[in-house]
């Protein structure tokens, strides 16, 4: 699993209107091409009456899957600017649909390139830019006289903190970064004098900053 990656928090959409042709864009962040392909689908549902109904999306973690379509514009006007938008800003995981309605005005190659791309712009807009990072899960097993300077410990490095276990010892689950986890065990043994029982558990993503 790669350390991070940008992609979109949330679908969404945002509309606009380019010499008299309506652009929709819609965003959606996805983890399988099965889950962009039914989102595209989606759309194409909803705005069945649209002259085209464009997309592109980039999915993986070296972007192994990059698909593009035109859908009857023509061709590398729509599907291809949209698929450098995604690549441009350097997210994964995302899929995007411009739905057009022609408003009697041809705008061109060069027209049309620019309004896939601003309507690709437009639709990220909506979807909120976050980036996700890899963090681990450690627990750390300590005797209850611990706890206090464990949690002040914890607290004042900033480690982010996950559900805390008590029975005959308190067992805290601490979510350091992915590539900081052998340098945080270190740690946490010179913190507790050796008196602690750390293992490892599930690698997760958190949106940095939160």
């Amino acid at each position: 699993m790669i350390e991070s990656y940008k992609t979109v928090r949330r679908s969404g959409s945002n509309e606009i209107v380019i010499k008299k042709s309506r652009f929709i864009g819609h965003v959606m962040p996805v983890s399988t091409e099965s889950e962009a392909v039914a989102f595209i689908e989606d759309i194409k549902k909803q705005h069945w009456n649209a002259t085209h109904n464009c997309s592109a999306y980039m999915i993986g973690e070296r972007n192994e899957i990059q698909k593009q379509s035109d859908d009857g514009e023509p061709s590398g006007t729509a599907g291809k600017p949209m698929l450098e938008v995604i690549r441009n800003q350097g997210l994964s995981n995302v899929a995007i649909v411009v739905t057009r309605y022609f408003g009697g005005i041809m705008l061109g190659a060069g027209g049309l390139i620019r309004a896939y791309t601003d309507g690709a712009v437009a639709a990220l807009g909506s979807g909120d830019v976050i980036t996700r990072v890899l963090h681990r899960e450690i627990f750390v097993e300590v005797d209850y006289t611990w706890l206090g300077k464990l949690e002040n410990e914890l607290r004042n490095r900033e480690v982010r903190i996950g559900e805390t276990f008590f029975s005959e010892k308190v067992k805290m689950t601490c979510l350091p970064r992915n590539h900081e986890v052998e340098m945080f065990k270190t740690w946490m043994i010179d913190v507790t004098q050796g008196q602690s029982l750390i293992s490892e558990g599930e690698q997760v993503y958190f949106i940095e900053g939160e």
